[in-house]
């Protein structure tokens, strides 16, 4: 029997809009997976974990080791990079903007901060002495996504870019015995950015300045993924697209159906849901309907696929709905989308 887990982070509205939100969409077919179903759950999440709540899962279905609600990913990241850290303990590093708004800081989401491979290269290769100087080496992943080897920086608590998009960042800066150290490299490398050439000739073109890095998702080089069906991604930050193989990072319903087991996260709502733009959200999810939605709810009544698991979340809580051929049988379960609001 084909098993398919759908992870949709974002999927879930906010509760104080979630009545307007659904009044909006037209997605018969959603309404009939998360109406008609086997098995249902919704879980809160604390925002203390410095994570978003399909971040955190996505950690555990993965099989990533770390303590509960952790997000040990650099590691694995840097595997689906081709690079196989030996030993040491490791962190993501991703440059970023962030600007002043009236009494903090605010940090920009990085999709909306283009940044092709010369730039990124240049101020990667600008930056890398200043990180070799305190003995934590940087490799480069692409433009968006470097590491860093910070073996006695083991203990810090860092936040995920997303978790802290749109946030004041004072709550969200890194924190622990090595965050004076960490804030101090952020200001260096702040003030050596300011006046590259790179940033002067964005500025020029009216585009917003790398000003800053953000740093998060330690993990020691052992760890590793392990039990989990293949991932597949689409849309997703390209740290997230590299826990999957290459040939599964743009994930194609056709293809996800020739597996066994499969886990697939579709990121298409969450630059939408981090800047609440709700009229770009309602246009993904319409088009998530006919490219997903449609199609598997129609896998599962012809049996091309037995058991479909939905991940839906949004910052604040995540829900798991469950259905298979028998469940959309329930013909006395009316298609609803009431279940949004978990």
């Amino acid at each position: 029997m084909k098993q398919l887990t759908l992870a949709l982070p974002f999927a879930l509205p906010p509760p104080e809009l979630a009545a307007d939100l659904r009044r909006a969409l037209r997605t018969p077919a959603l309404a009939a997976l998360l109406s008609r179903t086997n098995h249902q759950c919704s879980h809160p999440f604390d925002n203390a974990t410095r994570l978003l709540p399909h971040e955190a899962w996505l950690a555990r279905e993965l099989g990533l080791s770390g303590a509960p609600d952790s997000a040990p990913f650099a590691a694995a990241a840097m595997r689906g990079y081709g690079q196989a850290p030996a030993e040491g303990h490791w962190l993501l590093v991703h440059p970023v903007h962030v600007q002043i708004a009236r009494n903090h800081l605010l940090m920009g989401d990085q999709r909306q901060l283009p940044l092709d491979e010369a730039d990124g290269r240049a101020l990667f290769e600008a930056a890398k002495p200043y990180f070799d100087e305190l003995g934590k080496p940087l490799a480069y992943g692409d433009a968006a996504t470097w590491f860093m080897r910070a073996d006695d920086w083991s203990d810090l608590l860092a936040a995920s870019p997303d978790a802290a998009t749109g946030q004041n960042l004072n709550a969200w800066m890194p924190e622990g015995v090595a965050s004076r150290a960490t804030r101090k490299l952020q200001n260096e490398v702040q003030m050596l950015w300011h006046e590259h050439p790179v940033n002067q000739a964005r500025q020029a073109r009216g585009l917003a300045p790398v000003n800053s890095f953000w740093l998060w998702g330690g993990a020691d080089a052992a760890t590793g993924s392990a039990g989990h069906a293949p991932l597949f991604t689409d849309a997703c930050p390209p740290w997230l697209a590299a826990l999957a193989e290459p040939r599964r990072r743009r994930a194609a319903l056709p293809a996800v159906l020739q597996e066994e087991r499969a886990l697939v996260v579709l990121g298409q709502l969450i630059g939408a849901g981090l800047a609440a733009d709700w009229s770009e959200w309602l246009l993904h999810m319409q088009r998530l309907e006919q490219e997903w939605f449609a199609p598997l709810l129609a896998a599962l009544k012809g049996g091309a696929l037995g058991q479909l698991d939905l991940v839906l979340s949004h910052r604040d809580a995540y829900a798991e709905f469950g259905s298979s051929k028998n469940a959309q049988r329930k013909f006395w379960r009316a298609p609803t989308l009431n279940k949004l609001s978990p």
